[in-house]
């Protein structure tokens, strides 16, 4: 699955415009290297997504074409920073 596809479907990022401009920013790494937005999504990459001063990082544990709300955060784990 694409990387902006991910970050909506896992609802880390509200709308997939929104991540695709974040990826084409820069703020958005996996695996510690900057990725695109068509990077191609797999289990157990680390993100790490930059929202002004904040950082998410997170463990990718599944990838699902379509979550709801209760699912959506099974998807993924928040890692400390």
């Amino acid at each position: 699955m694409r990387l902006d596809k991910y970050l909506k479907v896992s609802r880390i990022i509200k709308r997939r415009t929104v991540a695709n401009e974040a990826c084409d920013a820069g703020r958005v790494f996996v695996n510690g290297k900057p990725a695109r937005a068509s990077y191609d999504v797999k289990c157990g990459d680390l993100l790490e997504i930059q929202f002004g001063s904040r950082t998410v990082k997170a463990k990718v544990l599944a990838i699902n074409e379509y979550a709801n709300r209760e699912t959506a955060a099974q998807l993924y784990e928040l890692l400390p920073e």
